[in-house]
């Protein structure tokens, strides 16, 4: 961890520190790390369990519980995709696929050079336009597997 990294950590985990008798609430330090350091590797566990006063499977449990906590970097720009009913319905998993086929990689995963992070979501509530697509913080409707060349060009420099 950089000392930068480190030194925000610090901070985040000062401001959340519980007053007694107050219970920590570790999901919302949680992403008050990943917000101000980008993930919360799970090196970051032991400090975030000793500054809660809880312990470390009770943090540990939490980070891998909820898919939106990171436990790497994700890349420059993060592509959502939605697999709600409605998007799925329309044709979600080609958009999906088309999008894994044309970055080599699988949901989940970060291109070679952290330019792209796939993932999945959950109905985003574009339900009126889908299948919907979120590249960084675009949301693009509609989309087609044709599409997907030219919506992500422009994040491919």
């Amino acid at each position: 961890m950089t000392a930068r990294r480190k030194s925000s950590l610090e901070e985040v985990l000062e401001s959340c520190r519980p007053a007694p008798p107050t219970k920590p609430n570790i999901l919302q330090v949680l992403l008050a790390v990943q917000e101000a350091v980008g993930c919360v590797s799970t090196k970051m566990v032991p400090r975030i369990a000793h500054v809660l006063g809880v312990t470390d499977p009770q943090v540990a449990g939490v980070l891998s519980y909820y898919p939106d906590l990171r436990t790497e970097s994700p890349g420059r720009c993060v592509i959502r995709v939605c697999m709600g009913e409605s998007c799925t319905a329309n044709h979600g998993g080609r958009v999906l696929r088309a999008i894994q086929d044309l970055l080599s990689i699988d949901v989940g995963d970060t291109t070679p050079g952290r330019r792209f992070t796939l993932e999945k979501v959950y109905c985003v509530g574009n339900c009126a336009v889908s299948p919907t697509v979120i590249v960084g913080e675009e949301l693009c409707g509609r989309v087609t597997p044709s599409q997907i060349p030219s919506i992500l060009e422009p994040r491919n420099k």
